[in-house]
């Protein structure tokens, strides 16, 4: 089955990236939003000299941070990758360590795991909210662990379950307070994966400071961007000290040109940093705009529940900054001709995450996983429809109607 799915699904991506090229379509699904900040902030960089990695503007950057996730510190790296692969070395992770990670999530986090010499451990997400399925993971646990000396090890594969990547994917928060419970029940390390959460926040505290660590993605379609990067966050001394030696060559010793560890160059540039400082300038306005449109889509969507759902966040205290909207087709098997037709009438869209653990992705084959029905219903049926500053009310109520009409004529 998953191979037939597969095939489908590449055939979808083909049709997506030949309709960036219709005459047809003026209604993209992303543009970056940019204003004369960008220009200044980039030639005050550019005249300043420092376009690397030292000057100002890193460590202007790294500030900002701090105070929209309320974190200890930040190191900033090249991307939101890179930042997760990190944050497991830094943790302890051994060769062949599971780690816990939802299979509705994208290709990078599963990367970062593989390339610090963990294996990947999927689980299920909740069809309401979009994070890890809390009942099913508590469940799951239970079944499937044992405890020696104080460490969960897999029954089935006798490797130590060494931590839990929670995703908040498109935007949406899960139960990060269970999480957090359970992963202190069962004594594995927790590495929150805020890349799409820009500024969000859970019952009153900020994304990007849950768990032993945190990261942040700036890639061109997020709320802030600086074309590529990342960043990650944590309020352990300790653990801050070794990010920045492992961003850095190891360039952190009293003597010039000697290092304790062969470590990789993971860091910012001061241009990318540059930008990015701007873009701070502007992210409440940016989460402000998308709020709004948010709203517009609800009341649009409103009386449509018998043909779409729309996943939401269940805590009244978390607010939804909407970095995508995200609705899910309730009909089986018509989400790929409905992204053909809206192309057609000139609005890009994107299917949701195609889950990891039915890819063709040798490197992950023989890894044990959970029963993840929610995961494949929601990638098999979810898509996003555009957002941003280019889109209107009167843009957003042709999408909503195109959307709907093509819904009820595939009844």
């Amino acid at each position: 089955m998953s191979k037939k799915i597969n095939d489908i699904y590449s055939d979808l991506t083909e049709l997506i990236k030949k309709s960036t090229k219709s005459k047809k379509k003026n209604l993209f699904l992303h543009n970056p939003y940019f204003d004369n900040k960008e220009h200044y902030y980039l030639k005050r960089c550019i005249k300043s000299t420092f376009v690397a990695s030292a000057g100002e503007f890193i460590r202007k950057f790294e500030d900002s941070l701090k105070k929209i996730t309320k974190s200890r510190d930040v190191i900033t790296v090249i991307n939101g990758t890179v930042a997760l692969k990190v944050c497991l070395e830094v943790l302890g992770i051994k060769k062949n360590d599971e780690v816990l990670v939802p299979s509705l999530t994208f290709v990078g986090t599963v990367n970062a795991i593989k390339h610090a010499g963990g294996n990947p451990h999927f689980i299920d997400t909740d069809s309401d909210t979009l994070g890890i399925d809390i009942k099913k993971l508590d469940s799951y646990l239970k079944k499937i662990t044992i405890k020696k000396n104080g460490v969960i090890f897999n029954k089935k594969t006798g490797k130590k379950i060494f931590a839990m990547i929670p995703v908040h994917v498109f935007g949406k928060i899960g139960n990060m307070n269970e999480l957090i419970k359970i992963s202190k029940r069962y004594n594995f390390k927790v590495i929150e994966d805020a890349a799409e959460a820009h500024g969000q926040t859970y019952n009153g505290i900020k994304c990007g400071s849950f768990g032993d660590i945190s990261t942040l993605s700036f890639y061109a379609n997020k709320h802030i961007s600086s074309g590529e990067g990342g960043a990650v966050m944590t309020d352990s001394e300790e653990l801050i000290n070794s990010v920045n030696k492992m961003r850095n060559l190891d360039f952190n010793n009293t003597k010039r040109f000697t290092h304790e560890n062969l470590y990789w160059n993971y860091r910012m540039g001061g241009l990318q940093a540059a930008l990015a400082k701007s873009q701070m300038k502007s992210i409440y306005k940016v989460i402000n705009y998308k709020k709004i449109q948010g709203k517009i889509y609800d009341n649009l969507f409103l009386n449509h529940d018998d043909l779409i759902k729309i996943p939401v966040q269940k805590t009244e205290s978390s607010s939804n900054h909407y970095w995508v909207y995200g609705l899910v087709i309730k009909k089986e098997g018509v989400r790929d001709s409905l992204i053909k037709d809206l192309i057609e009438d000139g609005i890009e869209t994107r299917p949701f995450f195609w889950p990891l653990h039915l890819q063709n992705l040798k490197e992950i084959q023989n890894y044990s996983f959970s029963n993840l029905l929610n995961s494949e219903m929601i990638g098999k049926n979810g898509l996003y429809i555009p957002t941003g500053a280019h889109i209107n009310e009167k843009k957003q109520t042709f999408i909503a109607d195109r959307l709907v009409s093509r819904l009820i004529n595939y009844r």
